[in-house]
């Protein structure tokens, strides 16, 4: 911070920081944080209670759920600090992107072998299936945004 700089200033690094990218990396990381910590501090709740119909996944195993609410608190961690790190966001969210697609995928995946309930889909829909694409939008937008801004790179001579 210069002399002439304060905190709120858009010259200062920490205001430079605090872009749209900021706001949305962290809202993700707060909601993904909020679902990690309910699947961690009270699995049995999230199992019955998630609208998501995951009693049709199979029995109830609490190690299990807590398992993927580590997962899911890697994730907000991942974008927490993408949220707040311009220089490391893309390969940040590329992580956090894998996840969510595999997840999906692997839903697909059970649908299709009819592991899942016919019509289960309905279900993953909101929860699974709009985040994973909405995350591969955000990760391309992400992704364009960061090559354009990098300086050409200079081939030896």
């Amino acid at each position: 911070m210069t002399a002439t700089s304060s905190p709120g200033d858009a010259r200062s690094p920490a205001a430079a920081r605090r872009d749209g990218w900021t706001w949305i990396l962290g809202a993700l990381a707060l909601t993904t944080a909020a679902n990690a910590l309910w699947m961690l501090i009270a699995p049995a709740s999230w199992y019955h209670d998630l609208p998501a119909n995951v009693p049709a996944t199979g029995a109830y195993n609490e190690h299990f759920v807590r398992d993927i609410g580590c997962a899911f608190a890697v994730m907000a961690v991942a974008l927490g600090w993408a949220a707040l790190r311009p220089a490391v966001r893309a390969p940040l969210v590329v992580i956090s992107t894998l996840f969510l697609v595999a997840h999906a995928a692997l839903h697909v995946f059970d649908s299709w072998r009819g592991y899942l309930p016919a019509g289960h889909w309905h279900h993953d829909v909101a929860g699974v299936y709009v985040p994973a694409v909405a995350s591969v939008i955000l990760t391309a937008v992400l992704l364009r945004r960061s090559s354009r801004s990098r300086p050409p790179r200079r081939e030896p001579a």
